[in-house]
């Protein structure tokens, strides 16, 4: 029964609750307007689903933050708000449409060093210019073995609020919610050097469940190719 009744975020219900009003009163108006209302207000239930996980637990594990797509993977500079340093790290970057869960995880166990805010712009959060012109949360992180990490959300071309619950000094579990972003947007995982991914651009990731990373052992690159 609860594969069927999902549980709905918290941060959905005044969403939702707006969607059923306005279509109560396009319904009054036409009976087309009120059925779309409904499809509308069906569609952002959906949107706020926050199902739970199985995350796995093995030490030094990296765990993708998001459900979606793996659109990059490259070495970069964490945000410079973060005051990581300018060094490359690997980075992996998953893109959310709107259909995706869009609940937010912690990617490994650690404390939360480091919380900022970056205003931008709204570009499609595929391209890999939205990594560093979009409105953006990023979070510092050290991990329980000592390694510094970092994890950004990063809004998109339709999304216009990220909501982050985590606080700085929180300790946090890999796969614990810790916010996140409404209609469409990206979360970038920074991880240090010499990390070897273990997802292919292109590859579905489900938030608290997929592997992205292994910091704890020197396993080669994954690559894909579609089929």
């Amino acid at each position: 029964m609860k594969d069927v009744l999902v549980p709905i975020n918290s941060a959905g219900w005044p969403f939702i609750a707006l969607f059923a009003v306005v279509s109560l009163g396009a319904s009054y108006l036409s009976e087309p307007l009120g059925w779309v209302g409904v499809v509308l207000t069906a569609w952002c239930i959906y949107f706020f689903r926050d199902p739970d996980r199985v995350t796995p637990t093995k030490k030094g594990l990296v765990i993708s933050p998001a459900d979606g797509r793996v659109c990059l993977i490259d070495e970069a500079a964490p945000p410079p708000e973060l005051e990581m340093g300018d060094k490359p790290m690997v980075r992996v970057c998953v893109f959310m449409n709107v259909f995706n869960v869009h609940v937010n995880r912690a990617p490994m166990d650690g404390t939360i060093t480091k919380i900022a805010y970056h205003p931008g712009k709204f570009f499609n959060a595929e391209l890999d210019k939205a990594s560093e012109h979009n409105e953006r949360q990023a979070l510092a992180m050290k991990t329980t073995d000592g390694q510094d990490i970092a994890f950004v959300q990063i809004a998109g071309l339709v999304a216009r609020r990220i909501v982050c619950n985590a606080t700085e000094g929180q300790m946090i579990a890999a796969g614990e919610r810790f916010g996140l972003i409404r209609f469409g947007s990206r979360v970038d995982v920074y991880m240090p050097v010499g990390t070897n991914p273990q997802v292919a651009v292109g590859q579905l990731c489900i938030a608290g469940e997929t592997i992205i990373a292994d910091l704890g052992s020197n396993l080669e690159t994954i690559t894909g190719e579609t089929r």
